[in-house]
């Protein structure tokens, strides 16, 4: 469960990520309390994670996920280059992610 936990951590985070372009600043109140909501329950399920997950595993791959994601968002959403090098190097983030879970399984 934990590993459901992180995975939920890191989807909430790349919501509130991506929720930081459309709140402006904090200045939409919808958009703003979305992603106030969605960093709350990104470290909810962070913390629960870490009570079993090593920290420094769980910080990473929660992170990793958080980074991979929100660039594969940038891009479909709002137009942000789509390079091969850009790309490259969100498969990277997404292998590093894959590398510490395998010896945690």
């Amino acid at each position: 469960m934990p590993w459901v936990y992180l995975v939920v951590a890191g989807v909430f985070e790349i919501i509130w990520a991506v929720g930081l372009k459309y709140a402006q600043g904090f200045t939409r109140p919808a958009a703003s309390t979305v992603t106030i909501f969605a960093m709350l329950v990104s470290f909810f399920f962070l913390a629960q994670a870490v009570k079993t997950i090593p920290v420094g595993t769980g910080y990473a791959i929660w992170t990793g996920i958080g980074a991979a994601g929100t660039a594969a968002f940038g891009i479909i959403l709002f137009s942000e280059p789509a390079s091969l090098a850009r790309l490259f190097c969100i498969g990277l983030i997404v292998t590093g992610i894959i590398g510490l879970k395998l010896p945690s399984t």
